[in-house]
This record gives structure tokens, C-alpha cells and sequence, in this order.
């Protein structure tokens, strides 16, 4: 059987934007990757990291893509590998941005452990126990662990940090802040809709397969934005701080 070329049909939306999350991110990669001979060396590993966060995006959405055509479901599983390994790569960015001023490698395990705990509790709640339920209590214990590394941005370590670093580096680190309180804010949106019933158990819309098509065009240009954003950020850093 020859192997049939998948193709994107005109009125589908949610393919066009796994399409166009994949050349984005692999834009910026491949911007990220050859700046790094033009950046100073102590901005190198961040730049570094940027470039492997949106990669490993593009990476994901190219498979993304393809299962969303073959099968026309949302591809949770995949899109939580890719959170899984893009996430705390972007919760790294702090602890490398304020390690000059004195970051510890504690901040870095608080930011690593609080991501992948978020991150595990929000799928066994959307795709193993995804029932009125049980939904409530993972996401709500995934939840605890995203406000904890706003606490840790906001308030807590990375604040006091930027606080005693340099006009750049506070300036960077409260923009990624506002990356993290304002554009993480999809995700928990995309679980209500992504489980059965909705969180605690109520029902806010009524045709199901039609929200989850719309959250994954929302995921797909939100993911775009936070990542490259997070990236472009890092980028001016390392070209405004001496």
C-alpha cells in the first residue's frame, strides 16, 4: 500500500496551527542556534537553552500534526511529553538568568520538581482519571504546584534575586514573570474543558468535541507565544546586560 500524503483541509483550523506552531518554533531555533556565536559567553547557556526549548517544540507539534490528521483527536498525550520536557527547560531560564546574582542549585531543583509534579498530577487527572470525580483533586493539586512557582517568581527566590541583580535582569525576569502568570493561564483553562464534566464536576459547555478543537488552537498559539516569547526575552537579555 503506498503511503498517502496527509493533507490540511481548508476549513481545518486546529491542523493549520500544529502547522504553523512547527515553522515557528523551528524559525526560532534555528535564530536562537545561530546567535549564539554573536552572544557574550555568560548569556550563551540561556540563549542555548531557548534554542532546545522551541526545537523540542517543533519537534513535537511536526507528530502533533500528524496524529491530529490521522485520527482527528487531540493529541494529549504528545503535548504533555512536549510540556514535560519544555517546561522546566523554561523554569531553568531563572535559576540561569539570576545565577549571577547568587542562585543556588536548590532554586533550580524548587523550579525542575514543582514543573514535572505539575505537569504528571494534570495528565493523570485529564487522561487516566478524567471523571467528575477525580478530575477536581488533580487539578487541583497541579494547581498548588503552578502557584508555587509563581510564589518563587513573584515573591519568593527568583523576586529577591532579581532584585539584587542588574536593571536588565529584574526587567527580564518580570516579563517572564507575566509570561508565566498571564500566558500559562490557558493550560489550566484547556484541563476544565479537557475533562469529563468539567473541574468539580460541571458541565461549561455543550458540545465537548468542538471546545477541545478550540483549546487546541488556543494550546497551539499560546504554546507558540509563551516558548518563542520566553526565548526573545532571554535574547534581548543577553544583548542589553554588560
Amino acid at each position: 500500500m503506498e503511503n498517502q500524503v496527509l493533507k490540511i483541509a481548508a476549513d481545518n483550523y486546529v491542523a493549520f496551527t500544529f502547522f504553523i506552531g512547527t515553522m515557528a518554533m523551528m524559525a526560532a531555533s534555528v535564530f536562537f542556534f545561530f546567535e549564539l556565536n554573536n552572544t557574550k559567553p555568560q548569556w550563551r547557556t540561556s540563549v542555548l537553552v531557548s534554542g532546545i526549548i522551541t526545537f523540542i517544540a517543533a519537534v513535537h507539534y511536526y507528530y502533533m500534526r500528524g496524529y491530529n490528521l490521522e485520527t482527528g483527536d487531540s493529541p494529549t498525550f504528545f503535548r504533555y511529553v512536549d510540556w514535560l520536557l519544555t517546561v522546566p527547560l523554561m523554569c531553568v531560564e531563572f535559576y540561569l538568568i539570576t545565577k549571577k546574582a547568587g542562585a543556588k542549585l536548590g532554586l533550580l531543583w524548587k523550579l525542575i520538581a514543582a514543573s514535572v509534579f505539575m505537569l504528571v498530577t494534570g495528565y493523570i487527572g485529564e487522561a487516566i482519571y478524567p471523571n467528575e470525580t477525580q478530575s477536581w483533586f488533580w487539578g487541583a493539586i497541579s494547581g498548588a504546584a503552578y502557584f508555587y512557582i509563581v510564589y518563587l517568581i513573584w515573591a519568593g527566590d527568583v523576586k529577591k534575586l532579581a532584585a539584587s541583580s542588574s536593571p536588565s535582569v529584574a526587567a527580564a525576569v518580570r516579563t517572564l514573570g507575566w509570561f508565566v502568570l498571564v500566558g500559562w493561564a490557558i493550560y489550566p483553562l484547556g484541563y476544565i474543558l479537557g475533562t469529563k464534566g468539567g473541574l468539580f464536576g460541571m458541565e461549561l459547555v455543550t458540545d465537548r468535541a468542538a471546545a477541545v478543537a478550540a483549546m487546541d488552537i488556543v494550546y497551539n498559539i499560546g504554546d507558540a507565544v509563551n516558548k518563542i516569547g520566553f526565548g526573545l526575552v532571554i535574547y534581548a537579555l543577553s544583548r542589553n546586560d554588560d
